[in-house]
């Protein structure tokens, strides 16, 4: 999974990726403090994966992971090439999802580009410089399918859904929250378009407004309602806080989280949403050499999950032995799951779910 962190200089994006990330990017209250999207490869927590080494005490324990990407330079006209404009655009057509990093909070000492507090305008400046990229690119093929159509009338479809996506655009609206039947979403994910990535909206907020009822706040309202409206994803996060926590232990961190109502760190968070969002589950696999946690599509079988380890175990599959996480832990061994009947044979129809624990039996 990997994911991208954008928005407006001052929105406090580097602030939490540097918090979240220990990884020291600059991040100052000036525009284009950071000048070059950096990259941090982050493990997984699975407390799954502890409790699996607990039992089977491998020589090695391998958690999934998450690529996040502190994308730099974005500012209107990036589009057309202002500020670090066609580096932005090549960094983000990189990612699976973004996290949009959106200004909740007031602080005169940290000036906004604009001016003043926006954070709905913020929002639609961000999206149009990915729109007006996307516009090009749907014009381009708009452009090719009205040839082909006039010497195959199977391309009319493909025309008429390509007219209609660049009107949607036209109206600065974003890819993602067009309607699209099954045939009209594949031609759309054949297409590299910035503003049909999924998105999350993180709604960076005070420091007081996790102290109270953060639904009070007016900006955080506003994301929202546009989140709503895009079937996109809202968190609400407080970089402040992500710095203050980022130097503390586990155990200190989830007192201080606790006491603002908070079950999580905002990193585990966004790992959360991302994995919602891209519709991924973790499968796991269990053994003295290791344990390793493999992450698929929800909804992927049982050879394409082999596929995940090795080509040749999806080529040669022939069972999956299957016992759920929670059941394994109960029983304390797999020997003892294997006596109660919880193991199970599962051919190639079988869909895997998150937190099977799974050896694959294949033959090549």
């Amino acid at each position: 999974m990997k994911l991208g962190l954008v928005g407006l200089p001052n929105t406090g994006k580097s602030t939490l990726f540097n918090a979240v990330t220990n990884a020291g990017v600059a991040s100052a209250s000036y525009a284009f403090s950071t000048v070059a999207s950096v990259t941090e490869i982050i493990p997984v927590p699975d407390p799954r994966l502890d409790k699996l080494a607990e039992m089977y005490k491998p020589d090695k324990t391998t958690r999934a992971v998450l690529e996040l990407v502190d994308i730099a330079g974005l500012m209107r006209g990036s589009s057309k090439g202002e500020g670090l404009g066609n580096k932005f655009l090549a960094d983000i057509r990189e990612v699976d999802a973004i996290v949009h990093v959106v200004r909740c909070f007031t602080d005169d000492d940290v000036m906004h580009v604009d001016g003043d507090i926006n954070p709905a305008r913020d929002v639609e400046t961000v999206n149009l410089e990915l729109i007006f990229s996307d516009m090009i690119i749907v014009d381009r093929r708009l452009e090719k399918a009205q040839k082909a159509a006039k010497g195959d009338k199977k391309f009319l479809g493909e025309a008429d859904f390509l007219k209609r996506l660049a009107a949607h655009l036209e109206e600065g609206r974003s890819a993602r929250a067009i309607e699209a039947n099954d045939y009209e979403a594949g031609i759309l994910a054949e297409m590299p378009l910035f503003s049909a990535k999924p998105v999350i909206y993180a709604a960076n907020m005070g420091e007081s407004d996790f102290a109270g009822d953060i639904g009070e706040n007016a900006f955080y309202r506003q994301i929202e309602k546009i989140a709503a409206n895009e079937g996109a994803r809202v968190m609400p996060v407080c970089a402040k806080i992500e710095e203050e926590v980022a130097g503390m232990s586990l155990e200190d961190k989830m007192m201080f989280l606790s006491d603002l109502g908070l079950d999580a760190s905002g990193l585990d968070r966004i790992i959360q949403a991302g994995y919602e969002l891209l519709g991924l589950i973790s499968f796991l696999t269990a053994g003295k050499p290791e344990v390793r946690a493999w992450t698929i599509k929800k909804g992927s079988k049982a050879p394409q999950a082999a596929g995940k380890i090795h080509t040749d175990f999806e080529r040669g599959f022939i069972r999956a032995e299957t016992v759920a996480y929670d059941d394994l832990i109960a029983c304390g061994s797999m020997n003892a799951a294997k006596e109660k009947g919880l193991v199970r044979l599962e051919g190639k129809e079988y869909v895997v779910r998150d937190g099977d624990v799974i050896h694959f039996r294949f033959n090549i």
